[in-house]
């Protein structure tokens, strides 16, 4: 189906370049895709810490930038800070200036969904967590108290902010978890698997001689992660451990200090992830939380010899087939032992190009939301 003539705002919760972190790959890459099939893309994107982008100008209509609210403008509002936050006339004008439909970028950005200047779009909803589960997760990982305040706080604005996807035409949910929750309350539920940068599996057969995690490790639930693996897992093994990201906390820098088979790579550039991923014997992937699709899951299945993670990393993904699963710290250790002794092999490759070639296709994904919006 040609799609040359179609127009379709998107409201981003972020800047999505450079796609570096989950929810703004899922974005990008999306936007790219949906570009591929010739949609003229209008995009709004509330700026706060990166910078405009060309790449963006290169492969959507318009792009307009408007800044979010700071935490004191908003925190006391009824609506979860995240959404509350997010709030421009100018946003609200510009959406109202034609009879183009929007897709909005997580709850985050939903603050208009039922604006009346509104009523007459189609107006649809990428779900990219279910996010008042995804804030009392944080909160149980968090030890400051008024942190934990706040998320416990949030949450419960989130969960009754989310009945506000009622006036939404359509719903489209980034996890097999996520959509099995919606579909009891929403209708318009559909699943559409997360969007990434990986064209091929690109990862190759042999071996490795050291085992990798990666994540944002500012983010309370990866620094938590991190600590495990540290703590349960590499410390006393003879084997190299990486653990690789973004802005790691001074406590997981301590810890690691004092376990000399472990390397910390903080703020490696993309390329160098992309390396560590590949050259890695083994991507070990470790999540306290269910919630949502673990996209550097998919980076390591695409480019990584073996994947051994816990349950909740891959729980409800279509994904299980492909990783070896297990929770127990020390059955954990006898894994990464034996796989450590053995060749990546051509006959996994295949495995997943079967796997990821049916479900995770970026353009047949973005063919599903067109034929949705669109028909």
């Amino acid at each position: 189906m040609n799609y040359s003539d179609k127009h379709l705002h998107i409201v981003s919760f972020n800047v999505p370049y450079p796609p570096d972190y989950g929810g703004v790959i899922d974005v990008f890459y999306k936007i790219k895709a949906l570009s591929q099939l010739g949609i003229k893309i209008h995009l709004h994107c509330f700026n706060y810490g990166r910078d405009e982008s060309e790449e963006l100008a290169k492969i959507c209509e318009t792009v307009n930038y408007y800044p979010r609210k700071k935490f004191y403008q908003a925190i006391y509002s009824n609506v979860p800070y995240i959404v509350g936050s997010r709030q421009s006339g100018e946003l609200l004008t510009n959406l109202t200036n034609d009879n183009y439909p929007v897709l909005f970028e997580g709850l985050h950005t939903c603050l208009y969904l039922k604006h009346p200047a509104l009523k007459d779009k189609l107006k649809a909803v990428r779900m990219h967590n279910v996010e008042w589960d995804y804030y009392r997760s944080l909160k149980e990982a968090e030890s400051n108290y008024l942190i934990k305040f706040y998320f416990n706080l949030e949450s419960k604005k989130l969960k009754k902010f989310e009945d506000e996807l009622k006036n939404a035409d359509k719903i489209f949910a980034i996890s097999r978890t996520d959509y099995e929750y919606l579909r009891q309350s929403y209708e318009t539920i559909s699943y559409v698997p997360a969007f990434h940068n990986n064209e091929e599996i690109t990862s190759q057969t042999g071996k490795g001689n050291f085992i990798l995690y990666q994540g944002n490790l500012s983010v309370v639930e990866n620094n938590q992660a991190a600590m495990f693996i540290a703590k349960k897992i590499a410390e006393g093994m003879p084997f190299k451990f990486v653990i690789a990201g973004k802005n790691p906390t001074s406590a997981l820098k301590k810890e690691i200090k004092n376990i000399p088979n472990i390397e910390l790579i903080e703020n490696p550039p993309f390329e160098k992830m992309e390396e560590l991923m590949r050259e890695a014997h083994i991507n070990l992937l470790v999540t306290f939380q269910n919630t949502g699709i673990k996209l550097k899951l998919l980076n390591s299945l695409y480019r990584g010899k073996y994947v051994v993670v816990n349950g909740k990393m891959v729980n409800n993904t279509g994904l299980e087939t492909l990783c070896i699963i297990e929770d127990n710290p020390a059955a954990t250790k006898r894994i990464l032992t034996d796989l450590m002794k053995l060749d990546f092999t051509q006959y996994e490759i295949e495995k997943r190009e079967r796997i990821l070639g049916a479900g995770f296709s970026n353009r047949a994904n973005a063919l599903k939301i067109m034929k949705e919006i669109f028909g």
